[in-house]
């Protein structure tokens, strides 16, 4: 389980969206078997697309960020639900890249900067809210740092680390996201700026504290206030009907391909890998089903 709060400064101008992720990104490290780099990005994404999900506050509403800078990971796709619980995979889990020359894992050359960020935001109306930005590093970070200037016109700061042990275990991920609200004076802007700069990397203050402490150290002189507390995970929402559905969805000629080879389907959920398998008469069925809503006649096969 990981924690994800809610602040907000005492003159009302200044909001906070923190979140300890070390079980969430760990998980995703196990199922798909990602490498230090990947697992950094992915887990930095995974960070930020929670504390997207958890602002949403309605039903069913979810977000989904796909990142691609053009570099050796490919996409990388994070989904949350509107109480910050997510999910994610990266394209190519087993990058390996050599180190920076400051020792730090080089998330921004496997990312790559070619490319952009996309968030959709599902709040379950009739079309979904889409935005984008252009990378600026393919640090994660930054690019949403961006994002939310670009595309939301929103004064805002990011930080999002993953620590990575030697054997690969994750010790530590997470990260904040403020925002400036409307009105806001100047002033604030710069002892915000010098607070982020001497609160240091996200994994240091997780190493050493936890969330609240985070807060207070982010918000030093603002006397913020904790709002809400919530626990997220690494969770998955796919399902043998969601996967039947999907199939139902690929035309009926591939159906009857798949039948017609008489071999068991195996299909796989890219989240967390999770593999359903159907049965040739099973794929019939579903062949069948969706002729009948289409007002087409069910196979001989499937008449008898």
């Amino acid at each position: 389980m990981g924690e994800l709060v809610r602040a907000i400064a005492g003159d009302g101008f200044i909001k906070m969206a923190a979140v300890e992720t070390a079980d969430v990104t760990e998980r995703a490290r196990q199922i798909h078997k990602t490498l230090p780099v990947v697992t950094a990005a992915l887990g930095r994404t995974l960070a930020a697309t929670s504390m997207l999900g958890n602002a949403l506050k309605a039903d069913g509403a979810s977000v989904t960020v796909r990142i691609n800078g053009g570099g050796p990971i490919g996409s990388i796709v994070a989904v949350s639900d509107d109480r910050g619980n997510v999910r994610g995979y990266a394209q190519n889990p087993h990058v390996d890249l050599p180190l920076r020359a400051d020792g730090k894992l080089d998330v921004g050359g496997a990312v790559g900067r070619n490319g952009m960020l996309s968030v959709i935001r599902d709040l379950r109306m009739k079309e979904p809210y889409v935005g984008g930005a252009a990378l600026v590093s393919g640090e994660i970070a930054e690019d949403f740092t961006a994002y939310f200037a670009e595309s939301e016109q929103t004064p805002s700061a990011c930080a999002l680390g993953v620590l990575v042990d030697r054997d690969q275990h994750v010790l530590a991920s997470g990260g904040y996201i403020i925002q400036l609200l409307p009105g806001a004076p100047d002033a604030l802007l710069d002892g915000l700026e010098r607070n982020i700069a001497e609160a240091g990397a996200v994994t240091g203050m997780l190493v050493q504290g936890n969330l609240d402490s985070m807060v207070a150290r982010v918000l030093d002189g603002f006397e913020p206030k904790i709002l809400e507390r919530d626990t997220v995970e690494y969770r998955c929402s796919c399902s043998r009907t969601r996967v039947a559905d999907a199939l139902a969805g690929i035309g009926k000629e591939e159906l009857e391909d798949m039948e017609r080879e008489g071999k068991p389907v195996e299909v796989t959920c890219q989240f967390c890998d999770t593999v359903y398998v159907f049965t040739p008469g099973e794929i019939r069925e579903i062949r069948d089903a969706r002729a009948g809503e289409a007002g087409e006649k069910p196979s001989a096969e499937g008449a008898e």
